[in-house]
């Protein structure tokens, strides 16, 4: 789980002389579909048949569990007020352990009884979020995934094709190590030794400390629902280490074998969850403007918090360059932010929410 910032980067690779010249002037900048009604309007029939006030937390494949939504969060469930139960809509590919964590704090201290609704990916940092709701309903295209950390660190290796750091996971590591002492029958060299050669010492000790990590912070999201202190270190373990790989999907059957409470989502729930993950993918579509072959536009959503009366989402807005000589992009220009549509005397309202 990696704890990168929070503005996914487009690194799509593209053709053509590098030329750190302003964008065309004049050219269309495009912009993503704002469907506030429509989500609104799906919301409200969700909560009518759960009997629950419905949250919504959802990201898209290039957004990111981050520390920023903790407070995008604060400032929905400030406006919904405290509630004696509520339900969540929980859809991502995960992000940063501690600001899942934080998440989880937050709504427990604003809700009594939790449930989450999953009907796709829950992966990573979403799954902790997950583990913190007292039942997890889950539709046949749902899943949750282990939560053993990888992490891209400043000293990490490098990817040749794209030049950019690479993640490295604990589980990777331990693999090294057990098929090292395993196959290496005519000698007995210290792993570490030809491992250091790849991979810096100090990226070695930063996973396991980010693993011990995922594992406090598992043990302390379930402890809002669960009192078997043995309970939530067997269910602890077997998410952070006893998965062949970071993103092996948990279906419902086997979250229910690790201890989970896990229960099936309805059919009806489960389309409408459905359709309302389509208009968030349609407000998420890339809204890229090329300039030419070395500048563009990004103004893509990438996360979105939703509750009735109440739409927070962080939408990028920067031009990119790319340096060919460094084959690398770099931002320019960067308006990014979150941003708000809410109901206020009867009409709507849009503002920048501005996180620093």
């Amino acid at each position: 789980m990696s704890k990168k910032s929070f503005a996914a980067e487009a690194k799509a690779p593209k053709k053509g002389k590098a030329d750190k010249s302003a964008p065309k002037q004049g050219a269309k900048v495009k912009q993503p579909p704002m469907l506030f009604d429509q989500t609104q309007k799906l919301l409200k029939k969700i909560e009518a048949t759960c009997g629950r006030r419905v949250l919504s937390y959802w990201t898209s494949h290039r957004g990111r569990v981050c520390d920023a939504d903790v407070l995008a969060l604060h400032k929905l469930l400030r406006r919904v007020g405290r509630l004696d139960e509520a339900t969540l809509f929980l859809k991502s590919d995960g992000g940063d352990p501690e600001a899942a964590l934080r998440i989880v704090h937050l709504i427990r201290e604003y809700v009594g009884s939790l449930n989450a609704l999953v009907p796709l990916e829950c992966a990573s940092a979403a799954t902790i979020v997950a583990l913190g709701a007292d039942e997890i309903h889950m539709g046949p295209l749902a899943h949750l995934s282990a939560i053993d950390s990888s992490l891209r660190h400043d000293l990490s290796p490098i990817d040749e094709i794209d030049n950019s750091r690479v993640s490295v996971s604990q589980d990777e590591l331990s693999r090294i190590v057990r098929l090292w002492n395993a196959e290496s029958k005519d000698h007995h060299a210290n792993p570490y030794t030809d491992m250091f050669k790849h991979i810096h010492p100090l990226v070695v000790g930063a996973i396991d400390r980010s693993s011990s990590l995922s594992m406090k912070i598992c043990r302390e999201v379930l402890g809002y629902h669960i009192d078997d202190d043995e309970k939530c270190e067997s269910i602890s373990a077997n998410l952070n280490s006893n998965y062949p790989s970071h993103t092996y999907p948990i279906t419902s059957r086997e979250a229910g074998r690790l201890g989970l409470p896990v229960s099936e989502l309805s059919s009806e729930l489960n389309e409408m969850l459905l359709e309302l993950n389509e208009l968030y993918s349609e407000m998420a579509q890339k809204a890229l403007t090329d300039f030419d072959a070395q500048n563009y536009h990004d103004n893509e959503i990438l996360n979105i918090i939703e509750a009735d009366g109440m739409q927070v989402f962080y939408q990028n807005d920067k031009d990119w360059n790319y340096i060919k000589e460094e084959r690398r992009w770099q931002p320019l220009n960067d308006e990014s932010s979150w941003r708000i549509i809410e109901i206020v005397d009867g009409k709507k309202r849009k503002s920048n929410f501005h996180i620093r």
